[in-house]
């Protein structure tokens, strides 16, 4: 293929791509027998990495129903949804993106209110909560479960609430075939998106074949990078590199933290195997163990901080010395920040989702959407790390305002280092590409998806 005219780092070029790389940059190259796409001057950049992404959760969540802002605001319109919700094949109504603004805390007898004539699982937006009706807590025999997470009441009744317990639930539910990643994958490709980390910690054999199979049929174009892959080392990715274990994934649960030795023998244990960790860390004490834990069992090339949705001022050059990268989702703000003006105390709000007091104290940022659970679109994810704008209109951390190139150039980090220097269009480099219409001044004045014009993986189209 030959692009004409596509901007480059400031100039206009054309580019050759061939076996899946950057074979040639310069003017007025002879096209041949190669594809020609005119640029027409726009941008032509490295395809963007998205740091922090769930893909079966985001097929799941297509699959669902909303329950939660902005589609669902109030007990009516959640009975609403609930009632008028297709079930799957074994009769289960799955819904997502449930918060407490909308009707108060879900259990198995509200949820009973709302619809008790089939099985209902509704999961909250943190994705660290299920609420299960009453049906179908019976079906996975909540009542007799000795899960720690399973919440009861006083007298040790189930309540029908479930706290990070996905696989254990998964479990128990009915069999079915996993989710489809075709959707998935087109809405990656259409959004400028060649490569991805996959957050889910411990991937189940399922979800590892689910991967797999999405990558082997072309449903996923963009490499994928595991975190929950097994530490294992007889358990081996598919052959081709397409999808690869990356740092270990441990989730630092704010509902019930692990003791200190244990975690201490989970990162020694994955670093002993070659493997860095991806830590889930979203509460001040929960940064305070791990860096308690780093500094006993010792830090790694690689080892980050998954969401650091609360890093306080003193931490920041803390986080330097250790060389610890931070991955974190500054959609949030866009999404639920007037939540947290309501209900985060205020001398704890500029210390949210910091992302440019990190990057000036040379902690590496990695920008990412955690989707489900906040916005897929990198592109709203560059602009609410720009403007930091609540959906009141209010400004959350103005101290932590990214500029539109640096909150870019995070996307465009490589996905074995996070916030690590932009991946470039030079000879030699993968053909993982996207075009986009307008000059890159423009675009990083708009940062809107529709900008992207055409996105390339080794060389090939993946989306128009």
């Amino acid at each position: 293929m030959l692009i004409r005219e596509a901007e480059v780092e400031g100039r206009l070029t054309d580019v050759r791509l061939a076996d899946g790389r950057v074979a040639e940059l310069g003017p007025r190259l002879e096209a041949g027998g190669d594809e020609v796409v005119e640029a027409h001057g726009g941008a032509l950049l490295p395809g963007l990495v998205d740091h922090h992404v769930h893909l079966l959760a985001v097929a799941a969540a297509l699959a669902s129903v909303a329950c939660g802002p902005p589609d669902v605001r109030d007990p009516g319109g959640l009975r609403e949804a609930l009632r008028g919700a297709a079930a799957d094949v074994h009769g289960w109504v799955r819904g997502v993106g449930y918060v407490e603004t909308v009707a108060g805390d879900l259990d198995a007898r509200t949820l009973d209110e709302l619809d008790d004539r089939r099985p209902v699982r509704v999961q909250h937006r943190s994705g660290a909560l299920w609420m299960l009706n009453s049906r179908a807590a019976a079906q996975v025999g909540l009542q007799d479960a000795d899960h720690p997470g399973v919440e009861r009441d006083a007298e040790g009744r189930a309540t029908g609430r479930v706290w990070r317990a996905d696989r254990w639930l998964g479990e128990r539910l009915p069999r079915g075939a996993a989710p489809s990643l075709d959707d998935v994958g087109r809405r990656l490709s259409a959004l400028g998106i060649t490569g991805v980390t996959d957050a889910t910690p411990q991937l189940a054999p399922g979800a590892r074949d689910a991967l797999a199979a999405a990558l082997a049929s072309g449903a996923i174009a963009q490499d994928v990078l595991a975190l929950g892959w097994p530490l294992d080392p007889s358990v081996a990715p598919p052959p081709g590199g397409r999808l690869r274990p990356g740092p270990w994934k441990i989730v630092l649960a704010d509902s019930g933290l692990p003791d200190l030795d244990d975690l201490c023998a989970e990162i020694a244990a994955a670093h002993t195997v070659g493997r860095a960790v991806a830590v889930h860390c979203v509460t001040r004490e929960a940064l305070a163990l791990l860096l308690a834990a780093l500094d006993l069992c010792g830090i790694v090339s690689g080892d980050r901080l998954e969401h650091a949705a609360l890093v306080p001022a003193e931490v920041v050059p803390v986080l330097r010395a250790r060389g610890l990268a931070v991955v974190t989702q500054p959609g949030f703000v866009a999404h639920r920040g007037d939540d947290y003006r309501r209900e985060v105390p205020p001398a704890d709000l500029p210390d949210l989702y910091r992302c440019a007091s990190l990057a000036a104290a040379d902690v590496p940022v990695g920008l990412s959407s955690d989707a489900p659970y906040g916005p897929l679109d990198p592109w709203a994810v560059m602009a609410a790390a720009v403007h930091r704008r609540t959906p009141d209109g209010e400004v959350l951390g103005p101290a932590e305002r990214m500029t539109p190139a640096a909150a870019l150039a995070s996307y465009l980090s490589p996905a074995d280092h996070p916030g690590g220097s932009p991946r470039r269009v030079v000879p030699g480099a993968p053909a993982d590409l996207v075009l986009l219409h307008p000059p890159l001044e423009e675009a990083l004045h708009d940062l809107d998806a529709a900008l992207v014009r055409l996105t390339l993986v080794r060389g090939e189209l993946a989306s128009s």
